[in-house]
């Protein structure tokens, strides 16, 4: 009798102790990228970024080979004795490899405005937060994390703010 009193004794302290111990957080992360990329996908401006970037893409690739053509020729001058042709080439050379470092560099400009303005979408955020913060309270979660920026907190829950306890214990 007094063992199996010790016993019940024993399993009601455990269970005390259990609920005097500190609830466990738990933590989620997100990947933004997929989400943008899964949402913007079919949407008309993500089709005309793409479309722009393929556009420059090839104007890319053929002033490139325009490049890689004056060049061979350029060798096939210098291998034959024709050094003014070959100065000539040089020149053009020059000159078209600067256009080309301008026109990457002006429309690399143009296509992350392009992407900064669907990246900035106040009506998809406020979805997406509203989304993230039904989602981790269904979940049982207490923070959401984003899995593209290290430290950036998408959403928590207030029970895990412990703001008023700290100032508190300082005395403030």
């Amino acid at each position: 009798m007094k063992k199996c009193a010790a016993v019940w004794l024993g399993l009601l302290l455990a269970c005390c102790m259990g609920l005097g111990a500190q609830q466990i957080t738990k933590f989620a992360v997100v990947d933004t990228a997929r989400v943008y990329q899964a949402h913007f996908r079919n949407s008309s401006p993500v089709r005309n970024y793409e479309n722009k970037k393929q556009e420059f893409q090839n104007e890319i690739n053929s002033l490139t080979q325009e490049l890689q053509t004056l060049h061979d020729q350029k060798l096939e001058f210098q291998r034959n004795g024709d050094d003014a042709s070959a100065e000539r080439i040089q020149a053009e050379i020059t000159k078209k490899t600067s256009y080309l470092s301008e026109y990457t560099s002006a429309k690399n400009a143009e296509l992350e405005s392009l992407k900064n303005s669907l990246q900035n979408n106040d009506a998809f955020y406020k979805k997406l937060y509203a989304t993230l913060e039904r989602v981790a309270e269904t979940g049982g979660y207490s923070l959401v994390l984003s899995l593209q920026q290290a430290n950036a907190v998408l959403w928590y829950s207030p029970s895990v703010d412990i703001t008023d306890e700290v100032i508190s214990q300082l005395g403030l």
